[in-house]
């Protein structure tokens, strides 16, 4: 029972403490005059100048969203930060705050090189950056039953799951104004990946069942590991039972020998503008690509397990076959089998699409000032159980040639959120500071309570 609930613990963990997580793209730029990387929640958007970035500092993210936070999982009581299984909080005052399903996600992009200069007809970028995105879900029931322990009623914890991926991204982006279509402008980005690695971890049925007479629970679990040199560890089950049951390894933790590069893939990102009096309308479609992961390590619970306790009957007489210490042993070998993972051994490459996003904004130009502008964006992201979306809402001012601001509202998937950004530009400089997801109230550690916070910063050297 270890293995599978130090994943499903470990999912938990991702969910509720994700306070180092950080977002790929800051939508509060978007719509922002100066803001040096448009492009890469649009490739048709280009920039004034030339630039390049401060090597890892060009665009720094640091953010997270979901829609289970820190203080949905963490009281104070008596003057001390407890857990919410602690008996003197309600278990009604918990699950108020518990979704029937739990998010939280990261999509974490640092630049480490970029670039960008006027050339061929057009605008084009290079831009290196290390990605590493990490999604969970949690169901409601799984924090109902560590609530309230165990009780005579069924608990559906399914759909239970994490992935992560990391992989480095080399993207070349081109774009230029169609001559024959005033106003129309297109661009487009090919991004070549190498893989790092990532891990898939899915409960698809863990179902629990307790009457008065009989409990029964069923589970049907998997994790994919695609990490160079990775290997699971085992230790040894010896059943005491009668039932025949012979001894198994089972997996007990993993670790990482002799790392090595494992997947490759490619991507691409389409954008267009087109300016129409004073409304400039953009769509895009970005991360249309998938990885090649190389060797992969699986650990399976087999198909689904099911144990009933009903199917158990104890005889009195200690030599009967089915005394009550052989039907003890018997249950508690099948309860072990019924958690535990077994090594399914490596398994041939096997290929992951990414998450692709859509994105797509009109933004106006206020004909009384025209240094001032609204935008409304909207942001879709495609990626199965872990798809989200928001829209958001702008003001956009930029008084002066070398300093433009914006304000912004959003709502969506994760709930409501003010943003908001600063943006210095001049000829040799550019310093930005932003955030999506203003923060809110913090922990005496300085940890934001609420999972939708976020920083954007960036110094660039624009000529």
């Amino acid at each position: 029972m270890k293995s599978i609930y130090r994943l499903i613990l470990g999912a938990v963990c991702l969910a509720a403490a994700p306070a180092m997580l950080a977002q790929q793209h800051t939508y509060s730029g978007y719509f922002l005059d100066g803001y040096t990387y448009r492009y890469q929640m649009n490739p048709a958007m280009d920039n004034e100048d030339n630039f390049v970035a401060m090597p890892a500092l060009g665009n720094l993210n640091i953010g997270f969203q979901g829609n289970l936070h820190l203080k949905d999982v963490l009281y104070n009581v008596d003057g001390r930060t407890s857990l919410f299984t602690n008996p003197n909080i309600s278990s009604s005052e918990v699950m108020k705050h518990i979704h029937d399903k739990n998010r939280i996600g990261t999509h974490n992009q640092i630049n480490i090189l970029s670039g960008g200069w006027k050339a061929w007809g057009g605008y084009n970028t290079v831009t290196i950056s290390a990605i590493a995105n990490a999604d969970a879900a949690v169901p409601g029931a799984f924090f109902e039953l560590a609530k309230e322990g165990v009780q005579n009623k069924t608990y559906e914890i399914k759909h239970m799951s994490a992935r992560t991926a990391a992989y480095g991204q080399i993207a070349l982006n081109h774009s230029r104004d169609i001559k024959q279509v005033p106003g129309l402008r297109v661009g487009a980005a090919l991004k070549f990946l190498i893989g790092v690695g990532g891990i898939d971890f899915q409960l698809d049925e863990a179902d629990l069942t307790l009457g008065q007479d009989a409990w029964i629970a069923r589970t049907r679990g998997n994790i994919y590991a695609s990490i160079g040199g990775f290997r699971f560890d085992h230790k040894t089950y010896d059943p005491k039972g009668n039932s025949g049951m012979l001894p198994y390894e089972y997996v007990s933790g993993g670790n990482i020998d002799n790392f090595s590069i494992n997947g490759f893939g490619m991507a691409l990102d389409l954008g267009a503008t087109y300016k129409w009096n004073d409304f400039k309308f953009s769509a895009a479609l970005l991360d249309m690509g998938f990885i090649a992961w190389g060797k992969t390590q699986w650990a399976s619970t087999e198909g689904t397990q099911t144990i009933n306790t009903d199917a158990y009957t104890f005889n009195v007489d200690g030599d009967a076959s089915n005394s009550f210490s052989n039907e003890l042993d018997n249950m508690k070998d099948n309860l072990s089998k019924l958690y535990q993972l077994r090594d399914m051994g490596e398994q041939g490459s096997h290929t992951n699409g990414l998450a692709a996003t859509m994105n797509f904004g009109v933004d106006y130009e206020f004909p009384l000032y025209r240094k001032l502008h609204f935008g409304v964006l909207s942001s879709t992201r495609i990626y199965g159980r872990y798809s989200s979306s928001h829209v958001r809402f702008s003001a956009n001012v930029a008084p002066v040639k070398c300093f433009s601001a914006d304000i912004n509202l959003g709502a969506g998937t994760f709930g409501a959120d003010f943003g908001w950004m600063l943006n210095f530009h001049t000829k040799g400089f550019n310093l930005f500071l932003g955030m999506d997801h203003t923060l809110g109230k913090l922990a005496k550690q300085g940890v934001p309570l609420s999972s939708n916070a976020s920083v954007n910063f960036g110094m660039n050297f624009p000529f």
